[in-house]
């Protein structure tokens, strides 16, 4: 498997990624699925790498994200299974009709728009994820005009795929969130 070490990733990320809220977004993903890849029994660094590369392209390239990236990854030889979920989280993008087929790629999907509501939320209540409620997280999901871009449905049809309940969903990601600041 040609997987970059973390440190490289983050390299990376900082190449073609120089938004801060961008590389914040990447770092919460990444802790969401080295979260899920811990309670999965899963390669850490595969998941991890996988949420932190999965918008690598969409600064760069938004509108054709993530096709940019895949041709990337496909030519640095690296796993079949990451370029896969990076693939499906972008269903219903730019023309992107791949569905989750691995258990990766169904966590991914189910971490990424999410991780925006927890970021919205920790911004206009300033504590610490760690301390967030599912309740409240789970009322802001609700509310339509609440992060009015994140995408419900994929974090709903992530949730589907990765065989698990949102509210479950919930309290591991702000369990996976509690160390970051």
């Amino acid at each position: 498997m040609n997987l970059p070490i973390r440190e490289e990733a983050h390299t990376i990320l900082e190449k073609h990624v120089k938004d801060e809220y961008q590389r914040y977004h990447a770092l919460m993903v990444a802790t969401a699925m080295e979260g899920y890849a811990k309670l999965s029994n899963e390669s850490e660094d595969l998941w991890y790498i996988t949420g932190l590369l999965h918008d690598l392209d969409f600064e760069e390239y938004p509108h054709i994200h993530p096709a940019q990236s895949l041709k990337w990854f496909k030519e640095w030889n690296y796993p079949e299974e990451l370029i896969h979920a990076v693939e499906a989280h972008a269903y219903g993008y730019n023309g992107f009709e791949i569905l989750p087929q691995t258990k990766l790629a169904a966590a991914l999907t189910a971490c990424d728009e999410i991780s925006g509501i927890f970021y919205a939320y920790g911004k206009l209540n300033p504590i610490p994820y760690g301390e967030m409620k599912a309740s409240s997280i789970n009322k802001r999901l609700k509310e339509k005009t609440f992060a009015a871009k994140i995408e419900r449905d994929t974090i709903y049809r992530g949730c589907e795929a990765l065989g698990i309940e949102l509210n479950e969903h919930i309290n591991n990601l702000i369990h996976s969130f509690a160390k970051l600041k």
